[in-house]
């Protein structure tokens, strides 16, 4: 049994109401508080703290937004004390499976039609990286969309896109239309001199390779940017 210091008193001993799991059999998931939930996850608490002022204390460094506790990494999650490496692992891994769910049910639609659905997808997939990601969406000829591809991951203010890489992947998958895709971490849409210089040197390779380059979309919390919207691809 853990020692109690001052007020702690470890969940186990908490009347069952109150313990998240047993609340969560009983009521089900929905009737759980994000931080009972994050409690969960962590199973144990610390020697001085329950698993559930742990996970009130994460909340209050992301400021209660998941969205923002998603992009931590491993080391933020570790600045509260009490939450080690395998913690911080298991809420990374079951933030990681809340993005491929929602990722999984964007491709559940048959065609990428509008900037709008493309960016509503590449968002789940892209959007909680802490630095820039370049990727590359494979479309069919009916804009259906067969996989979807991160090709390089750079620092906080660029990263490198390599054709070669790009039209490889194209060519495994049978995709005759690709829609680029990166994100700008720092908010602002518009795009830089260097995007738009890639963005016409992989063009001009795929038009050697009959693969259309569709669009180019720069991902960022507040909108997003369609290179095709705007007339310069």
């Amino acid at each position: 049994m853990k020692k109690m210091t001052g007020n702690f008193m470890p969940i186990r001993q908490w009347a069952k109401d109150d313990r998240p799991r047993e609340k969560m059999l009983q009521k089900g998931v929905g009737a759980l508080s994000d931080a009972e939930l994050i409690a969960i996850l962590l199973q144990t608490g610390s020697a001085e703290k329950s698993a559930l002022d742990l996970a009130r204390e994460l909340l209050v460094h992301c400021k209660h937004n998941l969205s923002e506790l998603g992009r931590f990494t491993a080391k933020e999650y570790q600045r509260v004390k009490g939450v080690g490496e395998a913690k911080s692992a298991m809420i990374a891994a079951a933030l990681e499976l809340g993005r491929r769910r929602e990722a999984t049910k964007a491709l559940e639609k048959p065609v990428m039609s509008s900037s709008h659905a493309v960016a509503g997808y590449l968002r789940q997939v892209i959007r909680d990286y802490p630095h820039e990601v370049f990727g590359v969406l494979l479309l069919n000829q009916a804009n259906k969309v067969l996989h979807f591809e991160l090709v390089s991951q750079g620092g906080l203010t660029g990263t490198v896109a390599d054709p070669r890489i790009i039209f490889r992947k194209a060519l495994e998958h049978g995709a005759t239309g690709v829609i680029l895709c990166h994100n700008h971490p720092s908010g602002n849409t518009n795009p830089s001199q260097a995007d738009k210089l890639i963005t016409q040197k992989i063009k001009q390779a795929g038009e050697q390779l009959d693969i259309r380059v569709l669009d180019h979309l720069i991902i960022a919390e507040s909108g997003y940017y369609s290179f095709a919207d705007e007339g310069l691809i």
